[in-house]
């Protein structure tokens, strides 16, 4: 192969590879507008609204659990009773803490909603908070707890 033959090459496919499209990135020159994000001020609302009802078979769950826990009687001599007694009082805490955390995330999604004026980053930090808050707590199970 000749070297202008290649150099006719290289030019060629640089030309299509220059005319295909790139979905993952915009345009990052100061105040290019070319990419319109349009944020719906309802669609927050919703999502804010769904997740804050999450919150009512979450309550379910909980009145379930206590249902489960009543009648056991007293935990102390029985390892099996105790042992039952702390894995309810763990999950009590877990479930509680989801549903305090579905509250928190769903007015941060409608308060989003209503306030257009923040950004992505300040939203994004809200959220983080609430990873920090609200984390999950470490298993419990199957350690010995001096017993």
């Amino acid at each position: 192969m000749a070297w202008e033959e290649w150099e006719r090459l290289k030019t060629e496919a640089a030309a299509q590879h220059s005319e295909q499209t790139q979905l993952n990135q915009v345009p990052t020159g100061p105040g290019d507008s070319s990419g319109d994000l349009v944020s719906d001020k309802a669609a927050w609302s919703k999502g804010g609204h769904d997740v804050g009802s999450l919150r009512e078979g979450i309550g379910k769950a909980l009145g379930k659990l206590a249902e489960g826990q009543s009648g056991l009687g007293a935990d102390t001599g029985c390892r099996t009773a105790a042992a039952q007694k702390e894995v309810h009082d763990s999950w009590e805490r877990y479930v509680k803490k989801v549903s305090r955390r579905c509250g928190k995330l769903a007015d941060l999604l409608e308060k989003a909603g209503n306030d257009q004026l923040k950004t992505d980053e300040a939203i994004m930090a809200e959220i983080g908070n609430l990873k920090v808050a609200y984390g999950d707590t470490p298993a419990i199970g199957g350690q010995g707890k001096g017993r």
